[in-house]
């Protein structure tokens, strides 16, 4: 675990980032507190993966699957942005050394009973994620958690859902795609066959093999990966050292032939009766010394908090020394049902210490703070740098409906304002042509000159309206997302207003801004709409503003009668212009206006939003 970065951003999505837990081929994960105080870890994926639509895409279905596994065994999927500039995934944090660290690095093999247990927690594992239509292909010691009350499994990154590949193939997955950890894999993966469930089971008799002797079955890539691949391809594993208990166990899962192999159920069988008895007369399944340690870790993580200094852009991890009793074990924490040194026995899981709340109370009254405190908002902590770190939660959700209703209104009335001014134009035209015929004379183009010199004074000044209104809903807009999206947010709210007014800039800063609302007023729950109204609004957007610089050009150096006519035909393409981008805008304020009312967001069921202003 690591002290956040310069570069690391300080919110994603609603989570407040405390630290770094890793890094791997698909990105970042940090660990990160909830607006509940939940402690979750959010995986942000790699930027340069996230420009791949083929990538984007297969993460989008791998995180939908993977929300369907659900059980005791793994860290479950609570949250994720798929659809984000950089897509993110948050899962229930394990506090646990990986176990590839206790084997390797802390406590050497497992004893037999702790291993049995760990395969009965595993087998599991692996039947919720079967059962959700994935295959893990990367069961490997680094990717099973150590914790007092058994084992949990993590990182689907590289699952694939059943479901996606249909067609490609038979069976589960792609013939020829070999996916997967050296010295951990199937044969199957090595030679690229179909991969099924049964390869799952082989990569859990190397894991339990691993766990048992402290060596891996088939070596390692000291003699080179290929030599390592070949091993499993084609050789026996070594299992000296394995006892003789778990012997018929591993070898039933290390079976070359797929079909030959032990199933998941199998394992569970085979395991459970064990892992009752261990548990009734050997008491706890680890060691007592990694219990203890596991103990202290558990501790240590609650006590840490992030230093809450204003002029920090980094946030400092704190450890608070954790008392021992005389057996090691940390006081007031027992493994579930077992007394603590100096404690009564503690039923179910640790009991967790209050957690600091996220936001204020008021500000959101559909998340209970934990301990029933309000606390001070962590966004005030935070020092957020416009386009680099997401911004920080609005603190309340604020009416828009008003805005909205006196936007639409202004821009209907500017959309009829506009059809009655391309009408003058035609006639204007018109008018000229006659003149270059030699069948009109100025008169009439005097005439309709001056009456549109005065609806354009109409005109402006509900342009004028415009360019003062617009920005204060806008505004409100993107305050009301951070609100209700916190950290997808791209900008400080501050350029909501100014970006409309920067040369050059707000051709495209806005629009990205936009994007950001759109994307975070959609209902919790739920996909945002289709941006195609908003990608159709914003072009015409920018093609107005360009025809009203040529058309501006043009007219100022309009000295003759023919040029005076290309003037207008000039202004006439601003007004057909000019009249679906107002329609085009009065929707889109309609839309988001209605996605930010407080009454598409129940607080009942966890939501954001009052319920007064419901």
């Amino acid at each position: 675990m690591e002290n956040l970065g310069a570069q690391d951003p300080r919110w994603i999505g609603e989570y407040r980032l405390l630290a770094r837990l890793g890094e791997g081929g698909m990105g970042r994960v940090y660990l990160a507190r909830s607006a509940r105080g939940r402690t979750v870890a959010v995986k942000l994926v790699k930027a340069e993966l996230a420009r791949q639509p083929d990538f984007r895409s297969r993460f989008q279905r791998e995180v939908a699957a993977a929300r369907r596994v659900g059980g005791q065994w793994t860290a479950p999927v609570l949250d994720a942005d798929t659809e984000a500039e950089v897509p993110w995934v948050a899962t229930g944090y394990i506090g646990g050394p990986s176990l590839h660290d206790v084997v390797a690095g802390q406590s050497g093999a497992l004893p037999e009973h702790s291993v049995r247990t760990l395969a009965h927690g595993l087998a599991l594992a692996l039947r919720d994620i079967h059962g959700a239509g994935l295959i893990h292909r990367d069961l490997k010691p680094s990717n099973i958690l150590v914790t007092i009350d058994g084992p949990r499994v993590i990182d689907f990154g590289i699952a694939r859902a059943l479901e996606t590949i249909a067609g490609l193939g038979s069976g589960l997955t792609v013939t020829g795609a070999v996916v997967g950890s050296p010295g951990f894999m199937s044969p199957e993966q090595v030679r690229g066959e179909t991969v099924t469930t049964a390869s799952d089971v082989f990569c859990l008799g190397s894991v339990l093999a691993f766990a048992a002797t402290g060596r891996q079955p088939f070596g390692n890539v000291t003699s080179g990966v290929h030599a390592l691949l070949y091993r499993i391809a084609q050789e026996e594993p070594d299992l000296e050292g394995l006892p003789e208990g778990l012997r018929e166990l591993v070898t039933g899962c290390l079976h070359k032939d797929p079909a030959a192999r032990l199933s998941v159920e199998d394992v569970v069988a085979r395991t459970a009766p064990q892992a009752e008895r261990a548990g009734a007369a050997a008491g706890p399944w680890l060691p007592g010394e990694l219990l203890a340690k596991l103990g202290r870790d558990a501790l240590q993580l609650l006590e840490m908090e992030a230093d809450a200094e204003t002029d920090s852009d980094t946030a400092t991890l704190r450890r608070t020394p954790v008392p021992a009793g005389p057996d090691g074990t940390p006081v007031g924490v027992a493994a579930p049902g077992h007394a603590t040194p100096g404690g009564p026995a503690v039923p179910g899981a640790y009991a967790q210490p209050t957690a600091p709340a996220a936001y204020p109370a008021a500000a959101h009254p559909g998340y209970p703070m934990a301990g029933g405190g309000a606390g001070q908002p962590w966004a005030a902590a935070q020092h957020h740098v416009p386009g680099r770190f997401p911004a920080p939660p609005a603190r309340t959700l604020r009416p828009s409906r008003g805005l909205g209703n006196t936007m639409m209104w202004l821009f209907g009335a500017f959309a009829l304002l506009s059809v009655a001014h391309l009408g003058l134009n035609g006639t204007l035209y018109s008018a000229y042509v006659d003149k270059l015929g030699g069948t009109g004379g100025q008169s009439a183009i005097d005439e309709t000159s001056d009456a549109l010199g005065i609806l354009e004074i109409f005109t402006g000044l509900l342009g004028l309206s415009l360019v003062v209104m617009y920005p204060v809903w806008f505004r409100r807009a993107y305050l009301n997302a951070t609100f209700l999206a916190p950290g997808r947010q791209r900008y400080d709210s501050g350029l909501a207003v100014g970006s409309w007014f920067i040369p050059v800039a707000q051709l495209w800063l806005p629009k990205q801004m936009a994007n950001d609302i759109w994307s975070s007023s959609a209902p919790p729950g739920t996909r945002p709409a289709s941006r195609a109204l908003l990608h159709w609004w914003w072009a015409l957007y920018v093609t107005m503003f360009v025809v009203i610089a040529v058309q501006g050009l043009v007219d100022a150096f309009a000295d003759t009668t023919d040029e005076n006519r290309q003037a207008v035909a000039w202004d006439i393409l601003n007004d057909l212009v000019s009249i679906p981008a107002a329609v085009l805008a009065l929707l889109v304020v309609s839309r988001v206006t209605r996605m930010q009312q407080p009454q598409r967001w129940q607080p009942e069921a966890g939501a954001f939003g009052p319920p007064a202003m419901r």
